[in-house]
């Protein structure tokens, strides 16, 4: 990896809420604490069979620890780069769409409700939609009876914001 990419991740904020925050934490001591030493072991105990040319437990469990590694890295660094997303700021009590607001819209008759939350913590099928999303990018800063375009891959969709918490 460059330092020109390096440095650009460092500047860049990991945005999460504080459920996402303690998420990522939960997850970073599962696999140091927990995950990493069982993977350890099952190396060393796969090491003691012999021939590490033709071992595929040996080599499964290498690859194993090679996944935990760079997930422990990938969480160390977003954990290095999370901002708390503030919760209950002016702007959401005001009827504004921010990170962490719970939106309701109504798109064509259909009402749907999406909560806006950084990257990391976005899981659509739970209604909980990225900030980098069409869905997110479209609401973002805008208030309880704006009309918005969503431009998604397929078409355009108009939708009309019922209501911000």
């Amino acid at each position: 990896m460059s330092d020109e990419r390096r440095d650009d991740d460092m500047q860049e904020p990991v945005l999460v809420t504080k459920d996402g925050l303690e998420q990522l934490q939960a997850e970073y001591d599962e696999l140091v604490n927990v995950k990493r030493p069982e993977i350890i072991r099952a190396v060393a105990a796969a090491r003691e069979e012999g021939d590490l040319r033709e071992n595929a437990g040996y080599h499964a469990a290498r690859h194993d620890h090679s996944l935990i590694e760079g997930r422990i890295r990938d969480l160390e660094q977003m954990l290095k780069r999370a901002q708390v997303i503030e919760e209950g700021t002016s702007t959401r009590d005001s009827g504004r769409v921010t990170i962490g607001s719970t939106v309701t819209i109504d798109i064509e008759g259909d009402e749907e409700t999406y909560t806006i939350v950084g990257a990391v913590e976005a899981n659509p099928t739970e209604g909980r939609i990225s900030n980098e999303s069409p869905y997110g990018r479209a609401l973002l800063g805008r208030n309880v009876g704006d009309t918005v375009s969503i431009q998604t891959p397929a078409m355009v969709l108009q939708a009309r914001i019922l209501s911000v918490s």
